[in-house]
């Protein structure tokens, strides 16, 4: 069976590792990529078996639903980012802060189809897939805010509104889904050493 709708590097992006079967894998990447470039709305099932190399009868082995396809891309996505923020260390607040937007705003580049249609499809899901997915996001959020906290707590960041400014930070990462492009100047490690750099000047008290 032809793969040649999926380029080696997404079927071994380890975002997808934990989706088995190997084919529901497939299928997953391929709705992924086929989201990201024509939008939720315009792509067909049979668009996504096309890109996967399988038959338009084989995505309902797995997924119910063009939908159901999009929530596990949901949830793979924001599960992926609710554990790269949950791992962060440091040896401070800043070296924490720096890390988590680093990570974050380069996980946003690196896997920029995948999280284009992980932050920009929220809509389409039905009112229970998106209330499991908001759990999440919420999740997102206090993670972040906890590494900007920490840093008041120690005196070093100057914040009065935490909420809107963790806000802040997050839409400047996510963001960088919305308009990278790999052959573009800069790489994901540079983003999110630049992102951090920002964030780091945005919270610490003006001298």
């Amino acid at each position: 069976m032809t793969t040649t709708g999926l380029d080696e590097f997404a079927l071994l992006d380890e975002t997808w590792r934990s989706v088995t079967p190997d084919a529901a894998r497939r299928m997953l990447i391929a709705a992924a990529h086929a989201f990201a470039g024509k939008g939720y709305h315009a792509t067909t099932t049979r668009d996504i078996a096309s890109l996967a190399g399988m038959s338009p009868a084989a995505v309902y082995i797995h997924y119910r639903s063009k939908e159901e396809l999009l929530f596990n891309i949901s949830l793979v996505g924001h599960e992926t980012s609710l554990a790269l923020l949950s791992r962060i260390e440091g040896r401070d607040a800043v070296e924490r802060l720096r890390n988590a937007v680093s990570s974050f705003a380069g996980w946003h580049a690196e896997f920029h189809t995948t999280a284009r249609v992980v932050q920009y499809e929220l809509g389409a899901l039905t009112p229970e897939h998106h209330a499991e997915v908001a759990e999440l996001r919420r999740g997102i959020e206090q993670q972040m805010r906890s590494y900007i906290a920490d840093g008041v707590a120690e005196g070093v960041f100057d914040v009065p509104d935490l909420k809107g400014a963790t806000l802040a930070v997050l839409s400047l990462c996510i963001d960088v889904a919305r308009w990278y492009q790999p052959s573009g100047k800069r790489t994901p490690d540079e983003i999110g050493a630049l992102y951090a750099d920002l964030v780091l000047r945005m919270v610490r008290p003006a001298t």
